[in-house]
C-alpha cells in the first residue's frame, strides 16, 4: 500500500515534470513554431513522445548521477526527496510565470546540492565536474554558432534558400526542421527526466522505469498547457528565426546536450539553445567588419574602415556571376546585417537573469530547510 508521503512525492514529481514540459517545449520547438513550420499543439505532441524516448534511453545515465552521485543515495529519504522536488518545482514555476525557459537541470542540481551541504555529504568532485561543464557548454554553443554565423551562414543561406523554398523542397525543409526539433525533444528528455524523478528513484521509493514513465507523462501535460507561453517567448520574442537558423540552433544545442547526457552530466538545453541563438546572431552581425581592419583600427584608435564596393563571392566560391552572391566579410551593409535579426538583447538579458535566479532560490531554500528544519 502506498504511504501518504509517497503519494505526495509522486504528486510533486508530476508537478516538476509538468513545469519541465512547460519550459523545455519552448526551447525544443520554439524555432519551428516561430518560423511557422508547426503549430503549438503538434509541437506539444512531438515533445511528449520524444522526451519520453530520450528519458527511457540516454536519460538513465543522468538519473544515476543525480540520484546517488552528487549526494549518496542513503541521504534521499522519502521526506528529503519530496522536499527537494518541491524546491525544484517552485523555482521552475516562478520561471514559467515569467514566460522564460528555465535552466531545469541547474535548478534541480542546486536543490540536491543544498541537501548535500546541509548534511556535509556533497561530493565536491562530482559537483565540480558538473559545474565545469555548465561553464564550458554555453561557451562551446556560443562559439560554434558564432563561427557558423560569421563564416558559413550566408553561403548556406544562398545555397539552400530555405525561406523561399517551394514545392518538394519546401516540404523537405519543413520535415527537416521538425525532425531536428524532435531531436531536441529527445535531448530534453534525456537531460530533464532525471530532474523530476531522480530523488524518488535514489530513495528507492519507485523504480527507474516507473520514474521515467511518470516524468514523461507529466512533461507531456506541461507541453500541452503552460508551454504555450514559453513557445511565444522563444519563437517570437527572443528570436524570429528563419528556417536555416532554426536548423543550426537545434543541431548544435541538441548534439551538445545529448553528449552531456550520455556521460551523465545534467545539463541545460535552455542555456545551450539560447547561447546558440545569441552566438549565431553575433557572428552574423560581425560580418560587417574584417578582423584585420578591426585590429588595425584598434591600434590606430580609429573606427574600422568600411570598404564598400569590394567584390562579392558566389555561394559556390567561384566569384561574381556564378550563382547567388554573398558579400565578403567587411562588405556587408550594417543596416542589413544585425544581431537583432536573430535575437533580442533585452529578452536575452531577462532569460539570463532567470537562469541565475531559479537555481539560486532552489539551492538556498534547500540548504535552509535541511540545515534547520529537517
Amino acid at each position: 500500500m502506498l504511504s501518504w508521503l509517497l503519494v505526495v512525492g509522486i504528486g510533486v514529481a508530476a508537478f516538476v515534470g509538468f513545469n519541465i514540459g512547460g519550459s523545455s517545449t519552448g526551447v525544443a520547438f520554439g524555432p519551428a513554431v516561430g518560423s511557422g513550420t508547426v503549430k503549438k499543439t503538434a509541437a506539444a505532441g512531438l515533445m511528449t513522445g520524444f522526451a519520453l524516448l530520450g528519458g527511457w534511453t540516454v536519460g538513465r545515465n543522468v538519473v544515476e548521477t543525480m540520484g546517488g552521485e552528487i549526494v549518496p543515495a542513503s541521504y534521499f529519504t522519502l521526506t528529503a526527496s519530496v522536499a527537494i522536488l518541491f524546491f525544484i518545482g517552485f523555482a521552475l514555476l516562478i520561471s514559467n510565470l515569467f514566460g522564460v525557459p528555465a535552466s531545469t537541470s541547474m535548478t534541480a542540481v542546486g536543490a540536491i546540492a543544498g541537501l548535500g551541504v546541509a548534511r556535509a555529504a556533497l561530493d565536491w568532485e562530482v559537483m565540480g565536474r558538473i559545474v565545469s561543464w555548465w561553464l564550458v557548454a554555453p561557451i562551446i554553443a556560443f562559439w560554434v554558432c558564432a563561427v557558423i554565423g560569421r563564416y558559413l551562414f550566408p553561403y548556406l543561406d544562398a545555397w539552400f534558400e530555405l525561406d523561399e523554398a517551394t514545392g518538394t523542397k519546401a516540404l523537405v525543409t519543413k520535415l527537416l526542421v521538425v525532425g531536428i526539433g524532435c531531436y531536441m525533444a529527445f535531448s530534453a528528455g534525456a537531460s530533464n527526466v532525471a530532474n523530476a524523478v531522480a530523488p524518488l528513484v535514489g530513495s528507492g521509493a519507485i523504480s527507474i522505469d516507473a520514474g521515467v514513465l511518470l516524468a514523461g507523462g507529466a512533461i507531456g501535460l506541461g507541453a500541452f498547457t503552460i508551454a504555450r507561453r514559453t513557445l511565444d517567448t522563444v519563437g517570437n520574442d527572443l528570436t524570429d528565426l528563419p528556417l536555416l537558423a532554426a536548423l543550426i540552433v537545434e543541431v548544435v544545442s541538441a548534439s551538445l546536450i545529448t553528449f552531456l547526457s550520455q556521460i551523465g552530466i545534467p545539463a541545460s538545453l535552455a542555456v545551450s539553445a539560447t547561447m546558440c541563438i545569441v552566438g549565431l546572431g553575433w557572428g552574423r552581425a560581425s560580418r560587417t567588419t574584417r578582423l584585420s581592419d578591426a585590429a588595425s583600427a584598434a591600434m590606430r584608435g580609429d573606427p574600422a574602415p568600411d570598404e564598400a564596393g569590394a567584390d562579392s563571392v558566389s555561394a559556390d566560391g567561384r566569384g561574381s556571376g556564378d550563382g547567388p552572391t554573398v558579400p565578403k566579410i567587411g562588405d556587408e551593409d550594417p543596416d542589413d546585417v544585425s544581431a537583432r535579426d536573430l535575437f533580442d538583447p533585452s529578452t536575452t538579458g531577462r532569460v539570463i537573469v532567470l537562469w541565475i535566479l531559479t537555481p539560486t532560490i532552489s539551492a538556498v531554500a534547500s540548504y535552509l530547510v535541511f540545515r534547520f528544519a529537517l
